[in-house]
């Protein structure tokens, strides 16, 4: 059995986007920074980190991200555990997402990126 993860990504809120990147460039060791907005955020996804900076008390702090080959079964296993979605699948620049909160407690996005 093959597992439908791809990676996971560790989400990080943090106040100035410009200050916080080169810390993570250096954790990381790459130079790449690939900036994206979602809503009201700005986003730049350096290695395996997720930084987000804006208005963020409207939104749900979440654990990670994690990407996967198919939406399906993570949806399948969450119905089965009767975690709750927060956000139905939706498009975004990156792919489809969507949050949930695990029975537990714990918040993740879960996010099959564009082929």
């Amino acid at each position: 059995m093959s597992s439908n993860i791809r990676a996971m990504i560790a989400n990080v809120e943090v106040e100035n986007l410009e200050e916080a990147i080169p810390l993570y460039q250096d954790l990381a060791g790459t130079a790449e920074v690939r900036r994206f907005p979602y809503r009201e955020l700005e986003l730049a996804l350096v290695g395996p980190f997720l930084l987000y900076s804006g208005p963020l008390e409207k939104y749900v702090s979440q654990n990670g991200t994690v990407l996967v080959e198919s939406l399906t079964p993570v949806l399948d296993a969450l119905a089965k555990a009767g975690a709750e979605i927060i956000d139905e699948p939706e498009e975004v620049p990156n792919g489809t997402r969507i949050l949930a909160r695990h029975p537990d407690g714990s918040v993740f996005e879960y996010l099959q990126p564009r082929a």
